[in-house]
């Protein structure tokens, strides 16, 4: 058996699984506004958009680990996914994420109305950055304080000039190049979530900022990406998919960045 048929029996493999796993549940369908009550004993609103598939894992680790680290911080999740395990619809339905992306926006703005002093911070993680991405397009400059970027599953090319307009400390993404099942192998088989069909994800490869000059140079100084190392190891992260929301990586890289 050669290497090449392996690895197109693994392929396929991969992609039956992903295909069985997107039909077990039903699709949740989009609503009004998620409701982000203000929390005044919290200095901080952090909304956390999941990757596909509804696993809410990312969320779930924040959230307990700024508990545990005591941190002042109001950890939400965004709900957007299809429905639990529906990996591959939440993967490739861009309409469905372009409209959870305005019911974000919708929600930052209604919170903006009754906390207008309180710093939000965005974290994407996988096909959550997409969501993260739109729902940037969707807000006036400023309106976040900052977006972190876990993994993300879209190309490396794309324009992230409104987010960084709506930032108004910037965008940090994470990425490693050992992230080769999900963000080379499945983007290549499902595509990206912002409908690419390449292994250079910007989780993999970075963001690739356009050479233009003026106003967008100004824009993407605003952007910081943090390639994997074989020193976070030691905290947690393996270069792969999850590794960015371990709790000793967040401790050490993520969770300073979301302190006004």
């Amino acid at each position: 058996m050669t290497r090449r048929t392996v690895w197109r029996g693994f392929a396929l493999g991969l992609a039956s699984l992903v295909l069985w796993m997107s039909s077990l549940s039903t699709p949740l369908r989009a609503g009004e506004p998620q409701s982000l009550p203000a929390s005044p004993a919290c200095p901080g609103l952090v909304i956390v958009v999941d990757g596909a598939g509804g696993f809410e894992a990312a969320s779930r680790q924040l959230r307990q680990t700024a508990a545990q680290a005591q941190l002042p911080l109001d950890v939400r999740v965004f709900h957007w996914s299809h429905g639990y395990c529906r990996i591959l619809a939440d993967q490739v339905h861009a309409e469905h994420a372009r409209r959870e992306a305005r019911r974000l926006s919708d929600s930052i703005v209604a919170y903006r109305r009754t906390a207008p002093n309180q710093p939000i911070y965005l974290v994407g993680h996988s096909a959550g950055c997409a969501v993260v991405l739109l729902a940037a397009e969707c807000l006036p400059a400023d309106s976040v304080e900052r977006i972190v970027l876990l993994a993300p599953a879209v190309s490396a090319t794309r324009d992230l000039k409104p987010g960084l307009r709506c930032a108004r400390r910037g965008i940090d993404a994470f990425t490693s190049t050992y992230d080769w099942a999900w963000l080379g192998l499945g983007t290549l088989l499902a595509g990206t979530a912002d409908r690419r069909w390449t292994s250079a994800t910007a989780g993999r490869a970075g963001f690739q900022p356009p050479t233009v000059g003026g106003t967008d140079d100004a824009l993407y100084a605003k952007l910081r990406q943090h390639p994997w190392n074989p020193r976070m190891k030691s905290l947690g992260h393996n270069g792969g998919h999850y590794g960015a929301y371990q709790p000793e990586f967040l401790r050490a890289f993520v969770f300073p960045l979301l302190r006004d």
